[in-house]
């Protein structure tokens, strides 16, 4: 059974809602805790690399980039966006991306499978995670 639901305007929200957001700089990890008690630990890294912007993401499946480069990027800013996303500004000057909390939580759920990708795809071209 899923926990999410269409809005009036046909998209998708989240029925879990953050309690907790923190960012840890020395280890680069935003942390946030959703109302049914699960908890996430995204590094920074990873956010970069999956931000939901047109620039990373493209305008579907087929455009979607491989950001390289990115292991020791941090986050300067959290900015809430309404009541149901932030904003990341990242210390690489990208703020483009919204972080829907339904895109961080599907993100967190999924994110051993994401980051593995990325690694395979970063080898696939002959890319790395170092600046």
């Amino acid at each position: 059974m899923s926990n999410d639901a269409a809005s009036s305007d046909g998209t998708w929200e989240s029925n879990h809602w953050p309690t907790e957001i923190s960012y840890a700089k020395a280890t680069k990890h935003l942390k946030i805790t959703f109302d049914n008690g699960v908890t996430f630990d995204y590094p920074a890294e990873l956010l970069r690399v999956e931000s939901p912007s047109a620039e990373v993401q493209g305008h579907g499946p087929s455009q979607k980039k491989t950001v390289p480069g990115r292991r020791h990027v941090g986050i300067m800013a959290i900015e809430p966006v309404g009541n149901y996303a932030v904003r990341l500004r990242f210390d690489d000057l990208h703020d483009t991306g919204i972080f829907s909390w339904k895109y961080l939580y599907d993100l967190g759920e999924r994110q051993d499978e994401i980051w593995q990708a990325y690694l395979a795809d970063l080898e696939k071209k002959g890319l790395s995670r170092d600046p």
